[in-house]
């Protein structure tokens, strides 16, 4: 309890009257924290320059430069970074901050390691809608998907959360993690029977499931950019209650937390984070599993801290795996979705074998 709760004795105890519970760092936490915070955000610089210069045609950082600040009309290179990978970057930058954040809020609310957005069956509602878009209304295009992928994962997280708050009981973190696998399996066999009796959905369909930040129109990123900004200070706003939430709902409400009204807070985070970077940029597996577990390593378990770690290490990573997407099958390229999940797996046995060797 006294990783989490204020335990800085040079702070001294709380003042008489204060709030009930308050969570406070500790020095070296803090320390930690803001050197994790400029080393991301120094990181987060140079895979952005990364993403604007390497792909199938390479272009020197001067001429990126160039076409950012001046760009000259008819140039190739110019054509290449503004109209190509500038969107694609700031895609990637979105799409990133939301998927980390929602995995840190994921495994803070259901107390479950190895939650992810996926576990309350937010991406499988967002497919199901999907599903839906191409096979019953013929809609094609990225733009179009975006409003059945958003409103699926809303849907999706509405149905579990109320299912799961039925009971005398209400709400736990195992209701939530059982009612989304069902809720999970549901949708993924809906899926599949429609994906193998209709071929022409399953052609448009695998290029969104896959998860890309290729193709992906700058006018997408308009659309999703006010949820995202929403559901991400949502996010920061919720680091007090999920550090209450992480020592058991009985100590959580003894230390003054509306524990119902913090659940709800969190999910309707979740959601908009959510609902954003599955429309955005589909539903990429392991950053939102892996990226809170690194940030945990480096800060310790105040989810402050985690949550913010979180929204810089998700698009370090997205871009980073685009960016490697585009140099090993040069020049053709793969899909960050899948140099994701080859990269994510080892990151999260490793994490997994040095918890276990720090428990023991």
């Amino acid at each position: 309890m006294s990783a989490v709760l204020d335990t800085d004795t040079a702070a001294g105890p709380a003042a008489p009257g204060g709030p009930v519970g308050r969570v406070r760092p500790g020095a070296p936490a803090a320390l930690r924290g803001l050197l994790a915070l400029a080393l991301l955000v120094v990181g987060l610089l140079a895979v952005s320059l990364a993403s604007l210069m390497w792909g199938a045609r390479d272009v020197a950082p001067g001429a990126v430069w160039d076409a950012l600040v001046s760009p000259v009309t008819g140039d190739n290179d110019h054509l290449v970074v503004r109209d190509l990978r500038v969107p694609r970057t700031l895609i990637g930058l979105v799409g990133g901050a939301a998927l980390g954040a929602a995995g840190a809020l994921m495994q803070g609310v259901t107390r479950n390691p190895i939650a992810d957005p996926g576990l309350l069956g937010i991406n499988s509602g967002a497919s199901l809608a999907v599903i839906v878009a191409i096979a019953g209304l013929g809609v094609t295009s990225t733009a179009g998907y975006l409003w059945f992928a958003f409103a699926g994962a809303a849907v999706a997280a509405v149905v579990v959360y109320g299912a799961a708050s039925l009971g005398w009981e209400g709400v736990t973190p195992v209701k939530l993690a059982l009612v989304g696998a069902a809720f999970t399996a549901t949708c993924t066999s809906v899926i599949t029977v429609v994906l193998l009796t209709d071929t022409r959905t399953l052609g448009e369909y695998r290029f969104w499931q896959v998860g890309s930040l290729a193709n992906r129109p700058l006018d997408v990123l308009g659309t999703v950019l006010p949820f995202v900004v929403v559901g991400l200070a949502l996010a920061l706003a919720a680091g007090r209650v999920l550090n209450a939430l992480a020592l058991g709902d009985d100590v959580a409400r003894g230390l003054g937390q509306d524990v119902t009204r913090g659940r709800l807070l969190v999910v309707a985070a979740v959601v908009l984070l959510c609902g954003s970077a599955v429309s955005l940029v589909g539903p990429i597996a392991f950053i939102g599993l892996v990226v809170p577990h690194v940030a945990r390593a480096v800060v310790g378990p105040d989810y402050r801290w985690i949550v913010a770690l979180s929204m810089l290490l998700g698009p370090v990573l997205l871009l980073a795996a685009d960016v490697a997407g585009r140099l090993v099958a040069r020049p053709s390229e793969l899909e960050a979705g899948l140099v994701v999940a080859v990269l994510g797996a080892p990151v999260l046995i490793a994490l997994v074998r040095r918890s276990r060797a720090v428990a023991a």
